[in-house]
This record gives C-alpha cells, structure tokens and sequence, in this order.
C-alpha cells in the first residue's frame, strides 16, 4: 500500500470510524485523519474510539470548503460522509440532501485534486431506480418475497443485482445524489487522472451503529427488542417479507484493504458491494432473529402503505468485486445480529439514550 496519510470524511459516524480504526490497527504506521461535523446522534461515543485508536479528528462539514481546504495534506481520501436516508427530501425540500451529498462531494473532490490525493467513494444500492426494482419477477414466501431466477432486465436474477442493471428512471433524491456524485468522479478520473473506486454499498451494519427508522435497520430490530419497544412493519402489505442483504463493516472493510493493495483496479470503476443472497433477511426473519438472541418479543404493528421510495427486495450480485478482487462477504446475518446484540447488552446505559426509545 503507498498511502501514509488518509482522510476519512464522515469519520465520526459508523462507517467512516470503524474503517478508520481498521486501518489504524491494521497499518500501525499509516496516519488517519477523520473530518466531520459531529451533527449525528452518537457521534460523541465514536469520537472516544477514535481518540482511543490514535485516529486524529478535525472538526469540519464538507458543505463549507473552506473547512476543507485548511487540511492536513493526505494522499487518500475515504468518503464516507453523507445525509444517508432514502426519505430524505420527499416531505419538503431536497435542498438538504443535494447540498449534502452533491455539493459535498464536489468540495471533497477539489480537496483531493489539490492535495493530489486518490478518492474511494462509498456510494449506494439506491442508485437503482424504484420501478424497475420493483418490477422484478417474484415469488411470496412465508417469510419473505424471493427473486425469481428469470427476468426480463439485464443484470438482474438469482444472483441479486448487479452493475448491469438499468438506471434509467427515478431512485429518490439521496439515490439521485449519490449516483450524480459517482458521474462527477468518473469525470475528475477523466480530467485529473485522479485514481478512484466506487463501492456501491448494500445494506451495512454492526456494532457501533446507532440504529434508527430509515437508516441502521438491523440495529434498530435488535435494540427495540433489547429495550421492549414497539416496531412497525411500513409497506408491501405490512408484513415485513421485503429483503435486503446485510454487509457486515469488517467485510467491508476486508475489501477496502484488497482495494488499497491492489493499485490495477483505481480506474473509477464501480462495484456492487454487499452480503449477496446467502446473507439476507426479511424484516419478517430478522424478527425471528432478534427474538431467538434476545429472548424477547416487541409489538410489532403492520403499516400496509409503502412509500414511494421503497423497494420490495434488493440483493447484491457480488460477481464483478469477486471476480476482480476475490472478496466475499463472510459474516452471517445470524452473526451479525449477535454481535450487535452482545455490543449493546455491554454498553446498556450508555446505549440507551440513543437507542431506547
């Protein structure tokens, strides 16, 4: 790896810091720097950790360049930073979250080009759009709704999704602005030679999330059974057989490691990244899941009326990142539930402020 020194924007919210703790552990002598705005429940709790693994901190929003163009020189920027709900923007103005996640990125993209540094860029499933998602062929389980093997669209199947999927069509403002950032780095790839990865992201989770409704799914279920608080199955009838697949970070950041090492591969490509059909769940399962770990039950109540930005099942097709890297996901969701499980019975009270309610 010939990176020494590494930015990690949105460095104090759940992903940015677990993989720049990562690092720090796995690369003693790679210094890593973390940039955010501290605007995030929980942020404070990450901000010991990092402290604690000798992760330096700025305090900065990517919204304002001039808090970026002060920064230490590094050679590696790890863009983590984002408004990261799908509803964000649909019940009054999007102004928000294309400031964030659009204008963010072009400020974090002028920072790198000045400090002639690489960018990896973790991007989203939702930069698929809603229809032809949930036009897909599909079969309704007991438990779940499932993919049929054959469909009519390319890059779709029973393998999940993959690159080759149409996007043509709407995917929300926050898909929208996230796959509006991927053009604008593949132009800067163009421009600057500037080396760069896309990671589009699955459904990411484990401990250290501070779970909520539209974003920490898998935290949330297993915080409100820890807390005996009320659920809601919202949408597709209400009973919770929509799937997503779970990437555990330590998977991801398993192959943010293969990508550091592997310089072939800094060419603004873009990989699907996630747990793939053998690590799904439904809300249905991932509630047999957190009732069987926890030993106990929550109200959960059905909301049949599904919002228009959801989407009834979305799988990662990992061939590509498996092909080009050789990485796979390991973590089971069984494991992944278990150990966010046992990570907030440790920090109970600690935890309960955030997630207890």
């Amino acid at each position: 790896m010939d990176f020494r020194n590494v930015l990690v924007t949105g460095g104090a919210g759940f992903v940015g810091s677990r993989l720049a703790i990562r690092l720090r552990q796995s690369y003693p002598d790679l210094a890593v720097f973390a940039l955010d705005n501290l605007s995030r429940r929980g942020s404070e709790v990450n901000l010991l950790e990092l402290r604690a693994h000798d992760v330096g901190f700025v305090h900065g929003d990517i919204r304002c360049p001039s808090d970026l163009s002060g920064l230490p020189r590094f050679d590696l920027m790890i863009e983590c930073s984002a408004e990261p709900s799908v509803h964000a923007g649909q019940d009054g103005s999007p102004a928000g979250v294309i400031e964030s996640n659009l204008i963010g990125t072009m400020n974090c993209l002028e920072a790198a080009r000045s400090s002639g540094a690489a960018v990896l860029f973790l991007s989203t499933s939702r930069v698929y759009p809603i229809e032809a998602l949930n036009s897909l062929r599909y079969t309704e389980t007991d438990t779940r709704f499932v993919l049929d093997a054959e469909q009519d669209l390319p890059g779709a199947g029973a393998n999940g999704i993959a690159e080759s999927f149409p996007l043509t069509g709407a995917r929300s403002f926050y898909g929208m602005t996230k796959l509006a950032s991927e053009a604008l780095i593949q132009e800067y790839v163009f421009s600057f030679d500037m080396p760069a990865l896309i990671n589009r992201c699955a459904v990411i989770a484990g401990p250290g999330q501070m779970g909520k409704v539209d974003q920490g799914v898998v935290t949330l279920w297993v915080a409100r059974h820890l807390f005996g608080v009320p659920l809601t199955y919202t949408g597709f009838g209400g009973q919770g057989k929509q799937v997503r697949d779970i990437l555990h970070v330590d998977d991801l950041f398993a192959l943010v490691d293969r990508q550091l090492n592997t310089q072939s591969v800094w060419d603004g490509r873009r990989y699907n990244v996630g747990g793939g059909t053998e690590n799904s769940a439904s809300l249905f399962e991932l509630t047999e899941l957190c009732r069987e770990l926890t030993g106990s039950r929550v109200e959960i109540s059905p909301r049949p009326e599904t919002a228009r930005v959801d989407v009834r099942i979305f799988e990662t097709d990992n061939t590509k990142v498996q092909r080009d890297l050789g990485w796979k996901p390991e973590r089971e969701v069984a494991a992944t539930v278990a150990e966010i499980s046992e990570w907030i019975r440790s920090r109970k009270s600690q935890l309960e402020p955030f997630l207890g309610r």
